[in-house]
């Protein structure tokens, strides 16, 4: 079995892939934390031939992480930000301080799609660009649903935003604080993606299509109004690009990934934001 990891700094998740068939066996999430304990944290690692690790957690839990695993497994591999890597360009002036976690979908996009935006709906949202010849543009950070929510201090924190609400609903004036505040927020974060996803393309004079994961992509998606597709595991893709361990990986076959979408044309993108100068 191959254990693949994704340590972020609120949630960790980790999955099982069956290293012949290529199969996910199990998959799971955690609360990050320092001390990491098998069977409770992560699966037992008695079946586990290797590890993959994308972490932008603090180096005190990447390191423990490290080190338990190589007590019981063989291979432990941990992915990094690097200036290169599968005809990618790092955009950023160090590329070392590039999140891993955002490199790792730009890759995955990019063996994928080709040229694309990548976007982590995350703690924050992270939208990243790659060009199709590979360069990295680098890209965009902004608060992610709860982060908005929390800074807020209106109590309406515990209350989450339903993944199955229609995104016409979410952009009606709320009648309750906390739908408010729920549809604020909302309309904030996917008015960003979609006015930052144009304004790119405008500038590069390229339409690219759109991918997006993270915790809340399922619900973000539905108000993104350029077409996209949602890939809960690209994290993971990256890993299995930069560290192919089966024989689908070897072939560049990824898992979980989904039909790439076909974008509007530029100059659809370049109307509405026209139009939109004009209102």
């Amino acid at each position: 079995m191959i254990l693949d990891l994704d340590i972020g700094n609120t949630l960790s998740k980790w999955r099982l892939k069956d290293s012949v068939s290529s199969e996910i066996r199990s998959r799971g999430a955690v609360w990050t934390r320092e001390e990491w304990r098998p069977g409770a944290d992560i699966p037992d690692l008695d079946v586990v031939e290797a590890v993959r690790i994308s972490s932008v957690a603090r180096a005190a839990v990447l390191d423990d992480t490290v080190a338990l695993l190589r007590r019981q497994v063989r291979h432990v591999f941990v992915a990094r930000s690097l200036p290169e890597s599968l005809g990618v360009i790092n955009g950023y002036d160090e590329p070392g301080r590039l999140g891993v976690d955002r490199w790792m979908g730009v890759l995955a996009g990019y063996q994928l799609a080709g040229g694309c935006c990548a976007v982590d709906c995350g703690s924050a949202i992270t939208i990243d660009f790659v060009l199709p010849g590979g360069t990295h543009l680098g890209g965009f950070i902004i608060p992610g649903l709860r982060l908005m929510k929390e800074s807020l201090k209106l109590g309406t924190r515990n209350v989450a935003i339903d993944p199955d609400s229609e995104a016409d609903a979410l952009l009606e004036p709320g009648r309750r604080t906390v739908d408010a505040v729920n549809h604020g927020i909302y309309m904030a974060a996917v008015s960003a993606i979609n006015r930052i996803y144009s304004e790119v393309c405008d500038q590069q004079g390229v339409a690219l299509p759109m991918l997006l994961t993270g915790g809340d992509a399922r619900v973000v998606s539905r108000g993104v109004r350029v077409p996209h597709a949602v890939w809960p595991d690209m994290v993971y893709g990256g890993l299995e690009a930069i560290c192919p361990l089966t024989f689908a990986e070897r072939a560049g076959r990824l898992a979980g990934a989904p039909r790439v979408p076909e974008p509007v044309s530029l100059e659809k993108i370049r109307a509405a934001l026209a139009f939109s100068a004009l209102l």
